[in-house]
């Protein structure tokens, strides 16, 4: 999939996460057709290859403060990519409470927070675009993501919802669900298992089925194209999905009893 052949009019964009993977493809993809892009970072010092011609903003989405002073520092814009996350495994009995809080405070509660200030200034124009960078893990749960696929389920519903409520005004509303991406994840993800734990051999048999799949997965840059797509369509679908087989799946979840895709998809991650 490529990005679409023709530039719509340049809009101002911010994009969050754009230090790396698919946030930084996002803002590439921008600038690249011509629009003025504002990427965050928790500390933008610290990046160490730029996307050239963006304008990087510090924001750390687990702090109010940060969130309040981003949105005021960007002032006005035409495009919100909230795409920054923290990727989660662990068998629901062992994850810390403070961990679950922390994914639902960067995944969802973050960048439900900065939608909140940033959309009035969308509506006054009559023009705006959000979109939610979600997960397929969303639409497809599997044992030991429990914590980051209802997160991206919580912002798809943040994101259907108040669809609804902004459309009138001129601001589209979607969300993204990529598959299998190959932008390092692996090595990031933030993962809990005791030591002694009774799901262990199943968990790493997840947790090595996850890092294969992502391994082989498509690039960065094709979700910033779905992405991209979505941001300049005339009226944007509530859902894309890109990656993972996603016609084929998502197909199937249509025929299928839900029961059955469950299954499928734990044995597609070796479970029983």
């Amino acid at each position: 999939m490529t990005s679409p052949s023709s530039p719509g009019p340049r809009r101002t964009a911010l994009v969050t996460g754009a230090s790396s993977g698919i946030g930084a493809a996002v803002a590439a993809t921008l600038v690249a057709r011509g629009h003025h892009v504002f990427g965050t970072s928790r500390d933008p010092r610290r990046i160490t290859d730029p996307v050239p011609g963006v304008e990087y903003l510090a924001l750390d989405l687990t702090d109010e403060a940060s969130v309040e002073a981003c949105a005021e520092a960007v002032g006005t814009v035409d495009v919100l990519v909230n795409n920054a996350g923290e990727s989660q495994n662990g068998p629901l009995e062992e994850l810390p409470m403070e961990a679950v809080e922390r994914v639902f405070r960067l995944n969802v509660f973050g960048a439900v927070r900065l939608t909140q200030l940033l959309l009035p200034g969308m509506r006054a124009r009559g023009y705006g675009r959000v979109v939610m960078v979600g997960s397929m893990q969303a639409s497809f749960p599997l044992a030991y993501r429990s914590s980051y696929g209802a997160s991206k389920a919580a912002i798809k519903g943040f994101a259907d919802a108040v669809r609804g409520e902004v459309s009138p005004f001129g601001i589209g509303v979607t969300t993204v669900e990529p598959g299998s991406i190959n932008t390092g994840i692996s090595e990031r993800r933030t993962q809990y298992v005791a030591e002694g734990s009774p799901f262990a051999s199943e968990y790493r048999t997840v947790a090595d089925t996850l890092n294969a799949n992502e391994a082989g997965g498509i690039p960065a840059q094709r979700v910033a194209a779905t992405v991209v797509r979505a941001i300049e369509a005339r009226a944007p679908r509530p859902l894309y999905a890109v990656g993972s087989n996603a016609p084929l799946v998502f197909a199937l979840r249509r025929l299928l009893p839900r029961s059955v895709m469950l299954r499928l998809v734990a044995r597609k991650h070796g479970l029983r």
